[in-house]
This record gives structure tokens, C-alpha cells and sequence, in this order.
């Protein structure tokens, strides 16, 4: 059996993010109390996985800030007893930046569940995420879905989630610009601000790293290709360590000062690479809004 738990702040997407699984022929069940999670389970496996009706092997349950906060706070202890009982467990975070989560409460004008007389939405914003952070802590997969639109964030769903092959770790690869932050779902990330930058040429500003002017102008530059090579090198060496412990996920963030030249070259780089080893991987530009995210690449 299969379960994946889906949990982050109220106005993340986790709704969407439960419909993609049903579709795909997940059982859902949206906001568990945490106390039912080993009833369900031993319901699903009490005749053994073969001898489970089918409905009950892939299941997937949403979790969130309305249980009780005794149980959030113990969940470490439960996370390793559902592991022990052998199923398979994967934990969905989703989350996004405060001002994004303000922004689609005011536009929905719902109530958030935990803002009250006392408690204001930005103040029940931001006691949700110390409530969660036990379950943050232990996800498999955190997406920030600030950027992300609901069509994005179904896409992206499907492609590191359900299109994942089992026991084999998927890779994200995204550009990004520092003076927009660090993306927070980065597992791995890589500063390329000391390459050469194309945007102090007049010629190649207009363009980004997907253009060949641009592409050209890096390829030339000896710092370019031996900082392209010694991330390749790293990532190769222990990107296996990773999925031999049972990593299903990895984001590889690249980061140059705007996001559109320099971050976006070496990870188009990266990706095409890797995209021989792996077969998920998925090519992302934070900062280049009109280009929709690679669908994974790779043996299929």
C-alpha cells in the first residue's frame, strides 16, 4: 500500500493538489484528524496488499492546521510508527509566502481557520506555519506555490509525484534570481554570479540564457564551462548517495543575480545532462514567467 500525505498552510494548494491524485486513482480523504491515520491503514492492509481492495492501494489524505495541536506536535513519533508497519509513505508539503497567502485570503474572502476575535489573518497565517512544522520537517517534497498558477501546480504534481518511477529519485532543476530570494523548496543551490554576466552588454540584455546569442556569449567563457563541469562532477558523485537512502526528490536551484541569463543557461545545461541518467527531470525558470516548465525527461 501507498500513502501519500498531503499537508502545508491554509491557501497553498492543497486541495488542487489532492483532486490531481484523485484523478490519477488515488483514495483521498481531505482533512484527516491525525488519530485516524492508523485505523485507515490497518483497514487497508488488514488482508494483506494483494487481498486489499484496489481502491484502498493507493491512497492519498490531507492533513492540516484544524487537528489538534497535541497531535502535530507528536507526529515524528507517528510518522515512524506508520513507517514500521511497511507501507509506503511519501509527505506532500505545500506552502507559500505570507504576502501571496494574504493576497488569495483577501481575494477569496474565506475565513482562515485559525483567525479569530483575537487572532488576526496574519497572525493566523504565521501560527500556522510553527503548528506545521513538524510535518514540514519530515516531507519528501516541498513546493512553494508563490509563482505557481493551479494549471502549474497540477503539472508539477503529476510530473514529480505520480510520474515518478518507483525507487528512483526525481530532479528539478530551476533557475533563479537572488534579488528575488532564494526559491525555499532548494535542496541543493548553486551561486553562479561570478560567471560573466551578459546583461552588461547592451546586445545580449533583451535576451535570456534560452537564446543562442546568449548561449554563445557563455560557451566561450572558460569559467562557464568549468563551473558547469564541477556541478555536473558533485551532483553525479552524490546524487546516487541520495537516492540510495531512500531520497524520492531533489531541487537543484541555480541562482544568478536577476534570474535570466546567466542561472537559466547553466540549468538548461544541467538538465539536458542529467536528463540521460534520470528518467524525471524537469527544467524550471523561476524568473521567466512565459515558459512553461520542461515535461520530464529522460528513458520514459
Amino acid at each position: 500500500m501507498k500513502l501519500i500525505i498531503v499537508s502545508g498552510r491554509s491557501g497553498s494548494g492543497k486541495s488542487t493538489a489532492l483532486h490531481v491524485l484523485e484523478d490519477l486513482g488515488y483514495y483521498c480523504i481531505d482533512n484527516l484528524p491525525i488519530g485516524l491515520l492508523f485505523p485507515l491503514t490497518r483497514e487497508a492492509t488488514a488482508h494483506g496488499s494483494t487481498d486489499s481492495p484496489d481502491r484502498l492501494k493507493k491512497m492519498a489524505v490531507s492533513i492540516d492546521a484544524r487537528n489538534l495541536s497535541g497531535e502535530i506536535a507528536n507526529f515524528e513519533e507517528i510518522y515512524k510508527h506508520l513507517k514500521d508497519t511497511g507501507l509506503t509513505l511519501e509527505i506532500l508539503y505545500l506552502d507559500a509566502s505570507n504576502e501571496s497567502l494574504l493576497q488569495r485570503f483577501h481575494a477569496t474572502r474565506r475565513k482562515h481557520p485559525l483567525s479569530s476575535d483575537r487572532r488576526s489573518l496574519r497572525e493566523a497565517i504565521s501560527h500556522e506555519k510553527a503548528l506545521l512544522e513538524p510535518l514540514a520537517n519530515l516531507a519528501d517534497l516541498h513546493i512553494n506555490t508563490t509563482e505557481l498558477s493551479m494549471y502549474e501546480l497540477r503539472d508539477m504534481v503529476k510530473q514529480r509525484v505520480v510520474g515518478r518511477r518507483e525507487q528512483e529519485i526525481a530532479l528539478l532543476f530551476q533557475s533563479f534570481g537572488y534579488k528575488h530570494g532564494v526559491p525555499t523548496d532548494s535542496d541543493y543551490v548553486f551561486d553562479v554570479r561570478c560567471l560573466p554576466n551578459p546583461h552588461w552588454d547592451a546586445n545580449l540584455r533583451p535576451f535570456t540564457g534560452l537564446d543562442q546569442p546568449v548561449v554563445a556569449f557563455l560557451e566561450k567563457e572558460p569559467l562557464t564551462r568549468q563551473m558547469v563541469a564541477d556541478v555536473t562532477r558533485l551532483l553525479e558523485t552524490w546524487l546516487p548517495a541520495f537516492s540510495n537512502s531512500n531520497r524520492s526528490y531533489m531541487t537543484i536551484s541555480i541562482g544568478c543575480t536577476g534570474g535570466q541569463h546567466r542561472s537559466v543557461y547553466v540549468s538548461e545545461e544541467l538538465g539536458r545532462h542529467f536528463a540521460d541518467l534520470y528518467r524525471n527531470v524537469q527544467i524550471r525558470h523561476s524568473e521567466l514567467p512565459n515558459i512553461k516548465p520542461s515535461e520530464p525527461k529522460g528513458d520514459q
